[in-house]
């Protein structure tokens, strides 16, 4: 968006975005999305060829890598890439086309549980809180409080997901994506722990930030028409203060 301030064009070539968002970006007449396409080739002339038969003349190549926040960055994918060279695992836990595997719920392989584990691998969730709950389900299972499936039950549910993704026509490097279920996700490892889930204002909040994201890319942290979900949060956290501060209250 800044370069897109003092640039004639931006176009911005992304495998992450959704199939089908083409063309100019909310609030800019300059800044074009290229959705589910790479570069395949550049030419002296400035020439920018992409994969999907597309050309762009371009004066500068800028290449965004790690976690990058683009004018989507409500839906789509990571831009990080999973590579553990200090780990080996004797071929049990592999990296291919991103997606590490294979591991019960994006966190346990079958076949090294539970001492081996993974924390923070899915894309699209609510970080902190999805690490939390994570590790409070990994530490139960540490401790014996809480009980993992057989192996061969793990590794049943893994191919589940797996078929699902493939019938979906997901691809691989998008395995640990779970922004279509973030909510149910983080839900399931607290039922898991037997916490409390998720506020229902907490996740109110966030569909509602969403939608002002993408109706006000450029305001939408100054203007916002959830006031009511604000004062539920406000009446939780009160009520938390109240009664001390434990851990249900923190999550």
């Amino acid at each position: 968006m800044d370069i897109a301030q003092v640039a004639k064009e931006v176009h911005i070539a992304s495998r992450s975005a959704k199939v089908g968002v083409l063309g100019n970006v909310s609030g800019y007449d300059n800044l074009k999305l290229h959705p589910m396409v790479e570069i395949e080739s550049v030419h002296k002339d400035g020439s920018v060829i992409f994969n999907d038969g597309s050309v762009v003349l371009a004066d500068v190549i800028l290449h965004c890598t790690w976690n990058s926040t683009t004018t989507c960055s409500f839906f789509t994918f990571s831009r990080c890439k999973y590579h553990f060279p200090f780990l080996d695992t004797n071929g049990i836990v592999t990296v291919e086309d991103n997606c590490v595997g294979p591991l019960y719920k994006h966190t346990f392989p079958p076949a090294l549980a539970p001492w081996l584990s993974f924390v923070g691998l899915p894309l699209m969730g609510i970080g902190f809180i999805l690490y939390e709950f994570q590790s409070k389900w990994i530490a139960g299972v540490l401790s014996g409080r809480i009980g993992l499936p057989s192996e061969e039950e793990m590794m049943r549910d893994i191919e589940a997901l797996y078929l699902l993704l493939e019938a979906s026509g997901t691809p691989k490097r998008y395995t640990h994506g779970i922004g279509h279920c973030r909510m149910e996700y983080m839900d399931w490892f607290a039922g898991e722990c037997g916490i409390p889930g998720i506020e229902e204002w907490r996740k109110e909040i966030y569909y509602a930030t969403k939608k002002n994201y993408i109706v006000r890319p450029h305001a939408f942290r100054d203007e916002w028409e959830d006031e009511d979900l604000a004062l539920k949060a406000h009446e939780d956290f009160t009520k938390c203060r109240s009664n001390g501060v434990d851990r249900t209250c923190i999550s």
